[in-house]
């Protein structure tokens, strides 16, 4: 088995040096011999076989369930060196005949019918909420943020995501907005309070829909943002802005058809959308077999090909997109060493394989960013080609005017105690 074993990692790590002790207590190092020495042990002999069998789906199995253990090092650390030493060269044909697999199999996997799509909703976000506030900022914002300058802090960056969305959507006072997949209600919450827009906002989650509502009316803002229990397919209304952040990646491939026809049935002749979600820069692909299996079952990341058909059938004009590349990757680092620094309490509401777990879905969500061509787009979508302006300077504009709003509510609030 060791000799087996030594010949599958020579293969994956070729730059690096990683350090492998196997149950028996042989020992053998791969890799060139440059860098910071990682180190693994494998506590049974039977488990190098799963990894050399289904690598994608046993190494985040085998760390999460104590049989893989990184004992010098992190396991983000051997994911990042995995990962960079993969992107250097074309997959093994075995690897290749695996994504093909489920490529071929996928919509079977993502057939998100509206009572799957709640069920797999459930399986995430309708945890113990108080998991959540061990890593994320204050708002609970759980998607990409967006990243002005170093060393800005995790919150900060919320806030100039929520910020940047609001200023593309030009929301005007009264504006009616639709959310779809609103969280905690943070986003909502702030179109309505800075932009003074009327916001109803939809989710799938239980926990999600009583906090989003217990928010809004805690800051006296039911009157203009309201949330339901509701899937996006059975929204009645119409209205002049729809926001959608973070929520495409549970669609499917096949229901983007669907998705857009809809964003286009309910937006109003004259209305803005803006999509923000993750992408592949790569072209299409599949869902790792681990993250699909342990954290978002149904779910699938996007390439731009497989968007902008859809969204062309649906009627709708693409107006502006932008990537923004390395932001993700620096908010699930934010995410995870706050999560790491408060471990022992994650482990107090869960257990020990629950924290390996989460711990190795942020890290190797981490390396994805940094290494295996994920992205997030934000597509501004219109009917109507004057719409919006014509170039770009009016997101500069309404971000500037929405940060004096942010200062100036600030100083009420601290006024009013």
């Amino acid at each position: 088995m060791s000799l087996l074993l030594r010949a599958f990692l020579k293969q994956v790590v070729r730059h690096g040096t990683l350090q492998v002790e196997t149950a028996d207590g042989g020992r053998f190092t791969v890799g060139d011999g440059t860098g910071e020495q990682l180190a693994i042990r494998f506590s049974d002999e039977g488990n190098p076989w799963r990894l050399i069998l289904n690598p994608a789906l046993a190494l985040g199995e085998l760390f999460m369930n104590g049989h893989l253990i990184v004992t010098q090092g992190s396991i983000y650390d051997l994911l990042s060196l995995a990962a960079s030493n993969l992107k250097l060269r074309e997959p093994h044909s075995i690897a290749k005949a695996r994504t093909q697999v489920r490529t071929a199999l996928r919509r079977l996997q993502q057939r998100n019918s509206s009572w799957r799509a709640k069920r797999n909703v459930a399986h995430h976000y309708d945890i113990d909420g108080r998991i959540y506030d061990l890593f994320l900022d204050p708002d609970r914002q759980y998607s990409c943020a967006y990243f002005e300058r170093r060393g800005q802090s995790l919150a900060e960056a919320q806030l100039a995501k929520k910020r940047h969305i609001a200023a593309k959507l030009l929301i005007e006072p009264g504006h009616r907005v639709l959310d779809i997949g609103s969280g905690w209600g943070g986003l909502a919450l702030y179109l309505a309070d800075h932009c003074g827009a009327d916001v109803t906002g939809i989710t799938l989650s239980e926990e999600q829909l009583a906090i989003a509502n217990a928010r809004s009316q805690g800051r006296s803002l039911t009157a203009r943002a309201r949330f339901r229990l509701q899937d996006y397919r059975a929204v009645p209304d119409r209205f002049d802005r729809i926001v959608s952040v973070g929520m495409f990646e549970h669609v499917g491939v096949g229901y983007y058809r669907a998705f857009f026809g809809k964003a286009a049935e309910l937006l109003a002749d004259d209305g803005v959308m803006l999509l923000h979600s993750i992408g592949r820069m790569d072209g299409p692909g599949t869902c790792n077999p681990w993250i699909n299996k342990y954290i978002f079952p149904g779910g699938y990341v996007p390439a731009l090909s497989e968007v902008l058909p859809a969204i062309e059938r649906a009627g709708l004009i693409v107006t502006d997109i932008e990537l923004l590349r390395l932001h993700y990757a620096e908010t699930l680092r934010a995410w995870r060493e706050r999560f790491l620094a408060r471990r022992e309490e994650a482990k107090a509401l869960y257990d020990e394989r629950f924290c390996r777990m989460w711990e190795f879905y942020l890290a190797a969500c981490e390396c994805g960013f940094r290494h295996c061509g994920l992205m997030v787009f934000q597509i501004q979508l219109a009917k109507r080609q004057d719409a919006v302006p014509l170039t770009r300077d009016y997101i500069a504009a309404r971000e500037a005017a929405l940060a004096a709003r942010e200062t100036q509510h600030a100083s009420m609030s601290v006024a009013a105690e």
